[in-house]
């Protein structure tokens, strides 16, 4: 059992920068790999980045490649993702969620995770 509380989103401009952490609890959370998500206004839930339970493989959505860097500290029970070169269409509620059994072949599907936080609110000025 596993609980995700996301932090670190706000408002920022086109270019600038932002780091968001998933706090978790549950002395499992090394086990999980742990995935962001990220949803827009009239959007589905769409994958962002994912990262494994050792943290040695990560894997990130094509629209993020080169700009966010996904990492965890398990000693903090913490994830992070880093994100530079925002643009407008990064907009978005952020969520992370903890995923018991990675698979390279399903990580991007939401369906395959098991617990989610609450999301924060990234929002780019153009």
């Amino acid at each position: 059992q596993v609980q995700l509380v996301e932090s670190g989103g706000g408002l920022v401009q086109a270019g600038g920068s932002l780091t968001l952490s998933c706090a978790a609890s549950g002395r499992t959370f090394s086990s999980y790999a742990v995935g962001w998500f990220r949803q827009a206004p009239g959007n589905k839930r769409a994958f962002v980045a994912v990262i494994t339970w050792s943290g040695g493989s990560t894997y990130y959505a094509d629209s993020v490649k080169g700009r966010f860097t996904i990492s965890r500290d398990n000693a903090k029970n913490t994830v992070y993702l880093k994100m530079n070169s925002l643009k407008p269409d990064d907009t978005a509620v952020y969520y992370c969620a903890a995923d018991r059994f990675f698979t390279v072949w399903e990580y991007s599907d939401p369906r395959e995770y098991d617990y989610w936080g609450q999301g924060t609110q990234v929002t780019v000025a153009s």
